[in-house]
């Protein structure tokens, strides 16, 4: 065990800083507020929740699976299943066609 590397053995190390410190995330090299989308660090994001009609589409769509649920409790009721996998695909379809998919963070 006495070839193990000793603290200050390694040139250019003692000082410097590895990164790895806990820092302000809000205030920039000088101390100054940066912009909200230069305030996320690594493994961090701006809180982003989506847009509203995309939400009002996700809705739909549980909505029709709730119903198609139901229908399968009750009895199966098989129109009714049926009916809640249209709105469903309705609700599938309208997300697309509204671009849900860009609510990415």
């Amino acid at each position: 065990m006495a070839d193990q590397v000793g603290p200050g053995t390694v040139p250019g190390v003692m000082g410097e800083s590895s990164g790895l410190e806990p820092q302000d995330a809000a205030a920039g090299a000088h101390g100054a507020v940066a912009p909200a989308e230069a305030q996320a660090g690594p493994g961090q994001h701006v809180p982003f929740h989506g847009r509203s009609v995309s939400w009002v589409e996700v809705s739909i769509m549980l909505v029709g699976f709730t119903v198609g649920g139901v229908g399968l409790i009750a009895g199966p009721t098989w129109w009714l299943v049926w009916a809640g996998g249209a709105v469903v695909a309705v609700g599938g379809i309208l997300a697309l066609a509204t671009g849900i998919f860009n609510d990415w963070y």
